[in-house]
């Protein structure tokens, strides 16, 4: 947007807002004494801590410290930049945002303007299509809309309309020249022009700011494709826009979860039968974009396919785009509907009882994730598990950094054997006269045998060491060694008449130690190993401290950092 919004318009603009209001409507909210409250919108959280003040028109989570005013939320909550948030705040108050020029602006303005008068053709043209159902030319749309059982106020919700069938129905009472930019019209050789759209049942795209975008059609006879939709232009982009999601945020609160469609007439069935959170991907495949979009308005996604090999290719592409958009509190699941069933014909034929409990049933990202990479595989079979991992561990590195991602990786161990890292420190323990599996005496071992490794380690392993969180053996042994002490002889003579001597001796003696070729990596290995265990036992003392007593702010500044650690294979 072009121009900067002036100073006193932002104030005047504050004092007409409502922030109950307008929060309100993304996050139910529940009024406590003279302020009101609710589960804060950006973090999980079981007991209420986000505060909105009417008296002071700010908003305050006591729990991860989000807070500002009518505006910032906006910004954080629907992902808008400021001018964004002013003008979508503006718009709803009824007041035009005006803004302060500069002469090197004026290019600018005029893509701005271009761009609204794009939208407003498209507006015009949304209002034509809905009058034209209204006539007796409509009379064969309107015969559709009610054989799919679509009644007249689904239909007004949602801005149905009707083109009719004259191939220059729009040009004749529009600007062919925006009419070309949108798509509506079609050049021919000889410089005319055509409609694209012809009698068909029309649907028109809204952005989330509620702008016509685009228009999808049905055919209402056997001539040309049975669904077409108007191509990307400069305000329209398929892999960004869903079908519904403007009416679906009109109908206020943040819905549980979104339910993610392939048709426009199965949103419709399901609003009918009041089902008012379903969305549809417009004719092509989920992407990242509409991924990040819905995680905007909802913690959940349920995406509903057919059970076919389509329907499978469908989910697994909407699978590999939410992966880098998983995150504590946020969910995945896939419905998988029955044979020759879509949700428009299941809803209608066994009603929204039964297809709200198959919701409810959905499968859960995780378990369709390995049942999916698992396929084909006998993992009773060594080279069967390896193919697994090797399938498994690049789409697992997409998943953010945190506890679900370490939660998918410990389930990989179980289907497909010891992790590689893993395998590398603690493979063949007979073989190095390590007797048992601890790993902690492995650290030990490798370190006596080459104490100039020490210099090598993390910090954050060696603060731990220390504090006994790998062990009392580990504890001593790094607790003895200083700047000056890198010899296996000093350490040995530092040692001597410590409770853990005769431990440290057999250790020094194991010579299998010092021949290792790749020691210090091994080291490294064995040391990211003990650390990620101390993270894990960690956050689950916190996490179950956190439900039981209540955390410090201290407390809860090292959880969130240890759901953040970086613990990928």
């Amino acid at each position: 947007m072009a121009g900067r919004i002036p100073e006193s318009f932002i104030t005047e603009l504050l004092a007409r807002a409502d922030i109950v209001e307008v929060i309100n409507a993304r996050v139910p909210l529940k009024k406590t004494g003279r302020n009101y409250v609710a589960r804060c919108p950006f973090h999980e959280e079981r007991t209420p801590s986000f505060t909105v003040s009417p008296s002071k028109q700010l908003y305050h989570c006591f729990g991860c410290g989000a807070s500002g005013s009518v505006i910032r939320f906006l910004m954080e909550y629907d992902r808008l930049s400021f001018p964004e948030a002013v003008e979508t705040l503006a718009a709803q108050y009824g007041l035009k945002v005006p803004h302060e020029w500069e002469p090197n602006q004026a290019a600018e303005e005029a893509r701005r303007q271009r761009l609204q008068a794009l939208y407003q053709i498209n507006q015009e043209v949304a209002v034509f299509y809905a009058h034209q159902l209204k006539t007796p030319s409509g009379k064969a749309a309107v015969d559709y809309l009610r054989q799919r059982g679509v009644d007249g106020k689904t239909a007004r919700r949602y801005g149905l309309g009707y083109a009719p069938p004259a191939f220059e129905t729009l040009s004749r009472r529009f600007d062919v020249t925006l009419l070309k930019e949108v798509g509506l019209v079609v050049a021919k050789e000889d410089g005319e022009h055509y409609d694209r759209f012809r009698h068909r049942l029309i649907f028109p795209i809204r952005n989330r700011r509620g702008q016509v975008v685009g228009f999808g059609g049905r055919a209402l006879d056997s001539r040309g494709p049975k669904y077409l939709n108007s191509p990307e232009s400069q305000i329209f982009t398929k892999g960004r826009e869903v079908y519904g999601l403007y009416e679906l945020w009109r109908t206020g609160g943040r819905p549980a979860r979104i339910v993610v469609v392939e048709g426009y007439l199965d949103v419709l069935a399901l609003a009918q039968h009041g089902i008012p959170n379903a969305v549809a991907i417009l004719g092509t495949a989920v992407t990242s974009e509409h991924i990040q979009l819905l995680f905007q308005h909802t913690e959940e996604l349920v995406f509903c396919f057919d059970g076919d090999a389509a329907g499978a290719k469908a989910a697994w592409r909407a699978l590999e785009a939410a992966l880098p958009h998983l995150q504590p509190g946020r969910k995945v699941r896939f419905l998988w509907l029955p044979p020759g069933e879509d949700p428009d014909s299941l809803v209608r034929s066994q009603g929204v009882e039964e297809f709200t409990r198959r919701l409810h049933q959905a499968e859960p990202l995780s378990a369709y994730f390995f049942r999916a990479v698992s396929e084909g595989l006998d993992l009773s079979q060594l080279e069967d598990r390896l193919a697994l991992r090797e399938r498994a561990r690049p789409l697992l590195r997409r998943l953010q950094d945190g506890e679900f991602r370490r939660m998918m990786e410990d389930r990989l161990v179980e289907l497909a054997g010891t992790p590689i890292v893993e395998r590398n420190v603690q493979a063949k323990p007979q073989e190095l006269g390590l007797r048992g599996p601890r790993l902690e005496e492995r650290v030990a071992a490798l370190l006596l045998h080459h104490p100039r490794a020490f210099e090598r380690l993390p910090a954050e392993f060696l603060e731990a060491a220390r504090a006994g969180q790998h062990g009392e053996l580990l504890a001593h042994l790094v607790s003895a060694w200083d700047a000056q002490t890198l010899n296996s002889e000093l350490l040995r003579d530092k040692l001597q008449n410590s409770p853990y001597e005769a431990k440290l001796r057999e250790l020094l003696a194991q010579e299998e130690f010092q021949a290792l070729g790749e020691a210090e990596k091994e080291l490294l290995d064995a040391a990211f190993v003990l650390q990620r265990k101390a993270r894990r036992l960690r956050l689950k003392a916190l996490t179950q401290k956190a439900d039981t007593e209540g955390l410090s702010a201290q407390e809860k500044a090292e959880l969130r950092r240890l759901m953040g650690e970086d613990l990928c294979f």
